[in-house]
């Protein structure tokens, strides 16, 4: 396994979407010798992930932005080097190409003429890098966000890169995922070379096998290059206020105690659960969600959480047995929440979705906020009050006007959380709430569930996130690997 790591050298550079009036990053200079292994930080919609499309070559041509100064990688513009990168994308469906394992990850190995008698292997090993245990046959459609996240990795490795450039690639991972991955980035580097840029939000996983940290600056520029130690040693108070996660700055937040609630809002008898109506994910869940409290569910990836918190939500019917609501929240077709109107849902049960633009319907964020509250019919100065509080809540006031569809990752996931919230419905199922997230971001999607929950609001949260389980505090539905292989 080997490959020529690449240089990447940006002076000036920057990159201005078609029809947006603000650079997506601006003012960036900088030189990753070959070899390098770069944390590229920075608050969330400061370009990051911009700034690294941009390494791949993937951002288009005039047509699609502008762009200004030069980002040059082996001294040619990136465009004519996208067989010597690898990029691994934030989002992992979009990262899915063929609808079988095997071939998507052999998928880059055979756009760069990779013999076909070589590339068997490197599947299999790229597979066994990244621990994604399952046949090669298997449609990538059955696989969780989890493994679809390993699955992109395993199709960049495959390909040995001399540049490998990789975004939140743990970010829907189960603790053991995250450190699967890491150690296989760490091997698949020290065996080939190759050049690496991460961008990640859980900077301790990767501090200590990082050369170097740059800093993004939200207004252009760089906030911070240099060694890891220098630069969180150094500016670490000014980074963690500008929304950057720094290693062993903790949280200033309440944990809330394991709440004893009376009486539960959700019930599950015998239940099995199942993402495509034939088998069973997971099966005789005898559930109890206690009334105005948080309940996490926690678990490996594919175990089914996401579909068991469809299921509660009302959106997946079971496979068998039955989920049940409390009697304060009947709807016309009884209890049972995958049997009611989608506007007794909107009041009773709020889903927010593990990709968050699978929730978005309107043109703005603004407009967006008030699909919930206009759907209700509430009064427009209601509508108004609203949408204002939780927009200056999740630090989305300025992106009001901006397309749901144009934000960073991070936005779009505190909007999806505050859509859902617009309606003040009696449970919110979130699943992944805080993926994505830098500091600021983090700790205004945090207190603001921490204060639902103090309203008495029902908090259902599926997370991989230590520290959303710990300052949220409440009951832990924990399941195992899923039934069904």
């Amino acid at each position: 396994m080997t490959a020529s790591a690449a240089r990447v050298v940006a002076d000036g550079w920057g990159w201005r979407y078609a029809g947006r009036r603000l650079p997506a990053v601006r003012d960036v200079t900088f030189t990753i010798e070959p070899g390098e292994r770069v944390l590229l930080l920075g608050a969330s919609g400061a370009g990051k992930s911009t700034l690294l499309t941009g390494m791949a070559g993937l951002l288009g041509d005039a047509e699609e932005g502008e762009r200004s100064g030069s980002l040059q990688v082996d001294g040619a513009d990136p465009e004519s080097q996208r067989g010597r990168i690898g990029l691994v994308l934030q989002d992992p469906d979009a990262g899915v190409v063929l609808s079988r394992v095997g071939d998507d990850v052999a998928f880059g190995c055979e756009n760069l003429g990779v013999p076909a008698e070589e590339i068997p292997a490197r599947v299999s090993e790229a597979l066994d890098a990244v621990g994604l245990d399952v046949p090669q046959d298997r449609p990538t459609a059955a696989l969780s966000g989890g493994q679809k996240q390993r699955l992109a990795l395993a199709g960049a490795l495959a390909m040995r890169p001399g540049l490998l450039l990789l975004d939140e690639p743990t970010a829907n991972l189960d603790p053991d995922g995250v450190r699967e991955i890491r150690a296989s980035v760490e091997r698949v580097v020290e065996a080939t070379g190759a050049t690496l840029v991460v961008i990640e939000h859980r900077t301790a996983v990767w501090a200590d096998m990082m050369t170097r940290v740059i800093v993004v600056g939200a207004d252009g520029g760089l906030l911070a290059d240099g060694a890891p130690a220098e630069v969180f040693g150094t500016h670490g108070d000014a980074l963690a206020d500008a929304g950057v996660w720094v290693p062993g700055h903790p949280v200033r937040l309440p944990v809330l105690p394991a709440a004893d609630p009376e009486g539960a809002i959700l019930t599950t008898r015998d239940l099995a659960v199942t993402r495509d109506r034939r088998r069973a994910v997971q099966h005789g869940l005898d559930l109890v969600v206690p009334d105005g409290a948080a309940t996490v569910i926690v678990g490996p990836n594919g175990a089914g959480k996401s579909t068991l918190a469809l299921t509660l939500a009302g959106l997946l019917d079971p496979l068998e047995g039955a989920v049940e609501a409390a009697e304060r929240l009947r709807g016309r077709r009884g209890l049972d929440p995958s049997r009611w109107t989608s506007r007794e849902l909107l009041t009773r049960i709020g889903m927010v979705f593990q990709d968050p633009e699978h929730q978005f319907l309107a043109q703005t964020v603004r407009e967006e906020l008030a699909v919930g509250p206009r759907a209700l019919g509430w009064a427009k100065d209601r509508i108004d009050a609203v949408v204002d509080a939780l927009l200056e809540r999740l630090g989305l006031t300025a992106l009001a006007a901006a397309n749901p569809f144009t934000l960073s990752g991070g936005q779009k996931r505190r909007l999806s959380v505050a859509t859902v919230l617009a309606a003040a419905p009696a449970v919110v199922v979130l699943d992944e709430p805080t993926f994505g997230q830098d500091r600021r971001g983090w700790i205004g999607i945090v207190s603001l569930l921490q204060e639902e929950i103090a309203r008495g609001t029902t908090v259902i949260a599926v997370t991989h996130d230590a520290d959303v389980i710990r300052h949220l505090g409440g009951h832990r539905i924990g399941l195992t690997a899923a039934v069904a292989a």
